[in-house]
């Protein structure tokens, strides 16, 4: 069983490794069509390395039997956003197509709506792969919202930083790491961020169009951030305000216990008496009745 759970364990490591190999073989066809610099090669190379590795050490904490069809799904997704990463870094050196980045962003979001159904099909779906997925998807958020902010301004790594400035307070405020309620609306939310930015950095529209799509997206973002942690703040008071009022309530309850065993001791101690009595008035009479048959 050891053994089996071993080649198990390493068949899982490989599909990572296949993942890392994949993604710069991207690169490498990247690097060959558009001429990409070394900061497009450097991010591109760096990216790969960075989620083979955190990918590695979260599956041999978790130890998954298989890698399973969804994660597969998602690895692919990764692949792409090394890609549009490693566009956006030699972007700054240079032009690469808008085209091609486009292109490698829509097929990104796209499966982004795959891998969860793949996941809900299959039965394979898991904490690992959902986290895998959110962290994914915050990255190509934050990618695109760099590419975007050389056109219309820093304010939009706003959008970007958003998710990791969330964790970050969580680091500081524990009451913000208490889990949230299902949301559609934070759902749409957080799935309208890359179609805004993505139309936004196609600069197929006007300056002031864009501007708006990428206000929307800020707005919105803000609008569902500031939701939840105002339904984290309330409920860590309401939690706060219930714990001291949850002691006297057992306090009471053990005071009541205390009662009754006194009641039911007392009330032993008095059927005690009532036999005892009941005995004594027994002997006097056959006391009297000894009396007169001596008589």
């Amino acid at each position: 069983m050891a053994l089996n759970n071993t080649y198990e364990a390493r068949l899982v490591q490989q599909e990572t490794a296949v993942g890392a190999g994949v993604q710069i073989l991207l690169l490498v066809l990247l690097g060959s069509a558009i001429g990409m610099g070394p900061a497009g090669w450097l991010t591109g190379l760096a990216f790969a390395l960075a989620t083979w590795a955190v990918l590695s050490r979260a599956l041999h904490r978790t130890r998954p039997r298989t890698f399973g069809p969804a994660n597969r799904v998602t690895l692919g997704r990764a692949i792409l956003v090394g890609g549009v990463t490693a566009l956006v870094a030699d972007s700054f050196e240079s032009s690469p197509p808008v085209s091609l980045l486009v292109g490698l962003t829509a097929v990104a979001l796209i499966l982004d709506g795959v891998d969860g159904k793949v996941a809900r099909h299959t039965g394979t779906s898991t904490a690992l792969g959902a986290r895998f997925d959110m962290e994914v998807d915050a990255f190509l958020i934050l990618v695109l919202s760099v590419y975007v902010s050389t056109q219309l301004g820093p304010w939009v790594l706003l959008i970007g930083a958003m998710r990791y400035a969330f964790v970050a307070a969580a680091k500081v405020a524990a009451w913000l790491n208490a889990p949230l309620p299902p949301s559609m609306a934070r759902k749409t939310v957080a799935a309208i961020q890359g179609i805004c930015l993505l139309l936004a950095g196609a600069d197929l529209l006007p300056h002031l169009a864009n501007l708006g799509v990428a206000l929307l997206a800020l707005g919105s973002l803000l609008w569902s951030f500031g939701r939840d942690v105002v339904w984290l703040w309330r409920n860590s008071r309401e939690a706060t305000v219930t714990a001291p009022e949850a002691a006297p309530t057992v306090a009471a309850v053990a005071e009541e216990d205390r009662l009754e065993n006194r009641v039911e001791s007392r009330a032993a101690e008095m059927r005690l008496t009532v036999r005892v009595e009941a005995r004594v008035e027994m002997r006097a009479e056959e006391m009297e009745m000894l009396e007169l048959a001596v008589r």
